[in-house]
């Protein structure tokens, strides 16, 4: 008695085909895609992300979680280290010159 366990893997465009309209649900809801593929796709909304896969069965799984950085705090992030930058310089050049005595 022998079983047939060989396993069918679904093709690129079968798994496309499970993942379009989920993606395409979400994008109606104001979620931005980052990344797609035929079997995944990455998609954000403000600090919210969702993962989308289909496995090579044919199940599509999903993960949620939070970007760390988002839009306007890289920004934020960058002029704070401007600031930072430009006033040690301002101070070292300030202690170069003789104004610290």
């Amino acid at each position: 008695m022998t079983e047939n366990t060989e396993v069918e893997i679904i093709t690129p465009e079968a798994a496309e085909a499970i993942l379009k309209p989920e993606v395409e649900k979400l994008i109606t809801d104001g979620w931005r895609i980052i990344h797609e593929s035929s079997f995944a796709a990455r998609l954000v909304k403000e600090r919210d992300m969702v993962d989308l896969q289909v496995d090579l069965l044919g199940q599509l799984e999903r993960k949620q979680g939070v970007t760390l950085i988002y839009g306007p705090e890289i920004g934020r992030v960058i002029a704070w280290v401007l600031l930072l930058v430009s006033i040690l310089l301002a101070l070292a050049l300030a202690s170069a010159l003789g104004f610290f005595k």
